[in-house]
């Protein structure tokens, strides 16, 4: 049951950012203003911006579903170590919470990557979609 809080407590952070970036949903911009900012504000290379919204939005329903549940997990794990060395690394551990920091540490990245870890290892849990298909093969 554990693994599938994890699960479930990661889906449920990740999905408003990915609603936002899709969407526009929760105050976000939407796909083509995500995409624009990505590729040239922050100079990503598109596939990579592409990614980025296919992850959080889709990776985290299938997270909340409980379905390939450790193939979101090492996307997201991956995202994150790219955020973490593309623009919080610079800016130390903490987070802004009082906006005297330049930008966003990277500790809110780290409980992600260990709730994906979590994943990964353990799998979806029992409330899952990917514990239904092994029980039929």
């Amino acid at each position: 049951m554990g693994y599938s809080i994890a699960r479930l407590t990661l889906g449920l952070v990740i999905f408003p950012h990915g609603a936002q970036k899709l969407l526009g949903l929760f105050g976000g911009y939407g796909y083509t203003a995500t995409m624009e900012s990505f590729t040239t504000q922050m100079g990503l290379p598109s596939f990579i911006a592409f990614s980025i919204i296919i992850i959080e939005f889709f990776g985290s329903i299938s997270l909340i579903l409980g379905l390939f549940s450790r193939f979101w997990a090492v996307s997201l794990i991956g995202m994150f170590i790219g955020i973490i060395y593309t623009t919080q690394l610079a800016h130390g551990f903490f987070m802004n919470w009082f906006g005297n920091q330049a930008g966003e540490g990277y500790e809110y990245s780290l409980l992600i990557i260990g709730l994906a870890l979590t994943i990964m290892v353990n799998g979806s849990g029992t409330w899952s979609i990917d514990k239904l298909i092994s029980k039929k093969q």
